[in-house]
C-alpha cells in the first residue's frame, strides 16, 4: 500500500527441472529450528521513542533446507502499555508485495485507540528480501521498473522485449535468492517470528498484499492463528495476473460513477451536464493528447498517460479537478493549482521512470537511462520493491501464460472491453519469461475464523476482490464500509463505519454474528486528515492513489 511500487526458464543458478511442490509436500516451515535465538533488542534510532525496539533474528533462505545458507529478518516492536490486558502479540503488514514494514508499530501506536493498543505488543517487520530484511535487488534501471505498458501493435514487441530483460537480469542478478523470496516463504518468516519470541499464537493485522500473506498464514498455521484482521482484500484466485485485471473490470463502474457525479456539477467543472457528455469530454480529451501531448509545465502528457490514472475515478471529487485541469492546459487555459494534477505527474512520473519520460512503452531514445541507485549500509538499492514485487508475483503461482502471443490478444481485446486500463493490465509481465515456482500457490481449504474488511470504492484491492478473500476463507466475517472511498480502512479513516466492530474484534476476539453492512460518508477519510483537531490516522494509504503498481 505505502511506496507505495523475474526469471527465465533458462539455465542458471536454479535448474528448471526443480519439481513443483505441492502445498501439502512443502511442510510448513520448521521453525522450531530457530526457536532458540532470542531477539537482542535494542532501541530503533535514537529520534524515535526509547519504546520502539529493533532486532535481527536469523532464518532459512530455503526452509526445506532449515540448515542451510540463511538470510537476516529485521523486526520491531512496541510493548503494550499495559501488561495487566496484555493479550499478545500483533504483527503488522503494509501491503506491497514489496512494503517495508518495519516502522508500523510506530504508525499504529499513534492511531490505534487504547483499549485495542493495550492489548498487544505491536511487532513490525520487513519481509524477506525487503529493506533491512536482505534486501535484493535486480539491477533495474528506472524505465526498467515501468510496468504501466499499455498495448500498441507497433510497441507491443520492445514491451515483449522489457519483460524478458527484466526477468534476465533477475536470474542473472539474484538468481539464487530471488525463488525463495514468496508469500509461502514470508508466511514461514512470521512463524519464526512467533517462536523467537515465544508465543504460542500471534495476531495479524494486514493491509492489501498483506490481507494474502496473512491468508496463507492461517492456511499452513491454523493452530498459531489467533486474531487476524485483513483489510482491503486480495481475490486468492486471483492471485496473481486476475488481480492485475481487475483494476481494469473495476475501474469502469468507477468511471460510470464518476461521470454522473461530475454531470450533477457541471456549472463547477464544466465536463458535461450529462454522464454520456462528461465521458465525451474525457475521451476526447484521451484521443487529442494521443495526438498532441499536453504541455504541463514542460511535461508532454499523453492520452495513454492520462488512462494511467484509473484509480483516480474511485475518488470523484478529485478525478474532476484532475480531467479539468488537463483539459483547461489542453486548450492553453492556466490549470490553475489542482493538487491532483501534481499528484497526477507524480505519480506516472514515477512509475513511467524518471530519467526517460516513458509514457507509451517506448524508451525515449535521447535521454540516457539512470542505473538504479547502489545500496548502501543503510538503505536497500532503489529498485527493491520492485524486485521483491516480480519475485512474488511470479513465484507464488505457475498460472502466467508463457506465449507472448496469449498477452497480445488479450491485451488487444481488453483494450476495447476495459477503455480505460483494459490493456495496461493484460499486456505482457516479465512472469511470462520468469522461472517456474518452485512450490504451488497455497489452496485456501482450511477454516479460518478471522476478519475481513472492505470500502466500497477502494481502487487497489476493488470490492469483488475484497469480496473473493471472503468467500475464500471459509469461516471469516466481512465488514463492508459502503460509501467508503480509499485503498486502507482501520486507522486509515477513523470515521469509517467499519472501526466499531473491528475494534470489539481485535478487543474481546469475537467475531460478528453475521457479516456486516454499514455507511460511510464518501471522503471522510481525507476530511478528517485535514481536520488538526482530529486523532492521527494512519498513513498508509495516502488519499490520493499512489500510482498503480502495487497491492
Amino acid at each position: 500500500m505505502r511506496r507505495i511500487a523475474p526469471l527465465l526458464a533458462a539455465a542458471g543458478l536454479l535448474a528448471t527441472t526443480v519439481p513443483l511442490l505441492s502445498a501439502t509436500q512443502a511442510a510448513a516451515a520448521p521453525a522450531e529450528e530457530y526457536a532458540k535465538q532470542k531477539p537482542s533488542w535494542h532501541r530503533c534510532s535514537t529520534d524515535q521513542p526509547a519504546s520502539y525496539e529493533c532486532a535481527t533474528i536469523k532464518v532459512p533462505l530455503d526452509y526445506r533446507r532449515p540448515r542451510g545458507r540463511t538470510i537476516d529478518l529485521a523486526i520491531s516492536r512496541i510493548k503494550s502499555e499495559n501488561p495487566a490486558k496484555r493479550h499478545g502479540v500483533m504483527l503488522l503488514n503494509p501491503g506491497g508485495p514489496g512494503g517495508p514494514g518495519l516502522d508500523l508499530p510506530l504508525m499504529t501506536a499513534e492511531s490505534m485507540p487504547k483499549e485495542v493498543r493495550d492489548q498487544y505488543d505491536l511487532i513490525g517487520f520487513d519481509p524477506r528480501g525487503v529493506g533491512a530484511s536482505s534486501p535484493v535487488s535486480c539491477g533495474l534501471t528506472d524505465a526498467e521498473q515501468n510496468s504501466d505498458r499499455p498495448y500498441r501493435p507497433g510497441t507491443f514487441p520492445s514491451d515483449v522485449a522489457w519483460a524478458r530483460t527484466v526477468a534476465e537480469k533477475c536470474r542473472e542478478k539474484a538468481g539464487a535468492v530471488l525463488p525463495y523470496i514468496t508469500t509461502r516463504n514470508t508466511a514461514r518468516d512470521m512463524d519464526a517470528i512467533r517462536t523467537a519470541l515465544g508465543e504460542r499464537k500471534i495476531s495479524y493485522l494486514g493491509y492489501s498484499y498483506g490481507t494474502y500473506l496473512g491468508a496463507v498464514y492461517t492456511q499452513m498455521f491454523p493452530n498459531k492463528t489467533d486474531r487476524f484482521l485483513l483489510d482491503s482484500g486480495v481475490d486468492p484466485q486471483r492471485v496473481w495476473r486476475g488481480m492485475i485485471q481487475v483494476w481494469a473490470t473495476e475501474a469502469e463502474p468507477a468511471f460510470q460513477r464518476w461521470t454522473g457525479w461530475t454531470a450533477e456539477r457541471a456549472g463547477e467543472y464544466q465536463l458535461g451536464d450529462t454522464p454520456k457528455a462528461v465521458s465525451e469530454t474525457f475521451w476526447a480529451l484521451v484521443a487529442r493528447a494521443d495526438e498532441d501531448p499536453i504541455d504541463f509545465d514542460g511535461e508532454k502528457v499523453t492520452g495513454d498517460r492520462i488512462r494511467t490514472a484509473r484509480g483516480f475515478f474511485f475518488y470523484p471529487e478529485h478525478a474532476a479537478r484532475l480531467v479539468k485541469a488537463l483539459k483547461d492546459a489542453a486548450e492553453g487555459r492556466p490549470a490553475g493549482s489542482a493538487p491532483e494534477l501534481k499528484q497526477f505527474l507524480q505519480d506516472s512520473r514515477q512509475v513511467a521512470g524518471r530519467a526517460t519520460g516513458q509514457v507509451t512503452g517506448q524508451v525515449t531514445s535521447q535521454v540516457p537511462e539512470s542505473e538504479p541507485e547502489p545500496a548502501s549500509a543503510s538503505e536497500p538499492a532503489s529498485d527493491n520493491g520492485t524486485a521483491v514485487f516480480w519475485s512474488v508475483l511470479c513465484g507464488d503461482t505457475d498460472a502466467w501464460p508463457r506465449d507472448p502471443g496469449q498477452y497480445r490478444r488479450e491485451a488487444a481485446r481488453d483494450k476495447v472491453a476495459y477503455p480505460l486500463y483494459g490493456d495496461f493490465a493484460s499486456n505482457i509481465k516479465p512472469c511470462a519469461f520468469w522461472q517456474r515456482p518452485i512450490e504451488a500457490a497455497t489452496p485456501m481449504k482450511t477454516r479460518a475464523n478471522v476478519l475481513t474488511v472492505q470500502n466500497e470504492w477502494d481502487s487497489q484491492t476493488p470490492l469483488l476482490s475484497g469480496q473473493g478473500l471472503h468467500r475464500a476463507l471459509k469461516g471469516s466475517r466481512m465488514v463492508l464500509a459502503m460509501g467508503g472511498e480509499g485503498h486502507g480502512v482501520y486507522l486509515a479513516d477513523p470515521n469509517s463505519c467499519a472501526n466499531a466492530p473491528v475494534n470489539a474484534y481485535l478487543t474481546t476476539g469475537r467475531l460478528p454474528a453475521e457479516d456486516v453492512t454499514c455507511r460511510t460518508a464518501p471522503g471522510s477519510a481525507e476530511q478528517r486528515r485535514e481536520s488538526p483537531a482530529s486523532p492521527k490516522p494512519l498513513p498508509l494509504p495516502l488519499p490520493l492513489p499512489s500510482g498503480p503498481g502495487r497491492f
